[in-house]
């Protein structure tokens, strides 16, 4: 770090810097970390579907690991279910992460939620 004195004496961090720096979301976003994927899957039947097996408009769940301030749905530690088609992806430190909005989301897993509600807000 270094000081700049005819900035009143704030410190400033390196851009360059390896240092882990805290990350706060902002407004209604979230950022989930997506399960690794291994490749090939096994469907309930037992049948084994290829990586390469394309299938469209699939949704994937995720593990919210930040929420934004504005966020009213969704809590740190939640599973989520969203479109693919709907995120950007980002990396911090090594891992890769999505960043969705809350309205992206289309059901919530957590032990908080109650059985029978249809997770809906009017």
């Amino acid at each position: 770090m270094t000081t700049d004195d005819s900035a009143g004496g704030l410190a400033h961090d390196d851009p360059d810097s390896d240092a882990k720096r805290p990350i706060r979301m902002l407004n209604d976003r979230l950022l989930v970390r997506l399960p690794t994927q291994n490749g090939e899957r096994k469907s309930t039947g037992g049948i084994l579907i290829p990586a390469t097996a394309q299938l469209s408009r699939r949704l994937v769940w995720g593990e919210v690991v930040a929420a934004g301030p504005n966020v009213r749905s969704v809590e740190n530690g939640d599973r989520v279910l969203f479109a693919p088609e709907d995120r950007f992806e980002v990396e911090v430190q090594g891992e890769g992460f999505v960043i969705l909005r809350e309205r992206d989301i289309h059901a919530i897993a957590a032990p908080r939620v109650e059985p029978g509600g249809t997770g809906l807000y009017l």
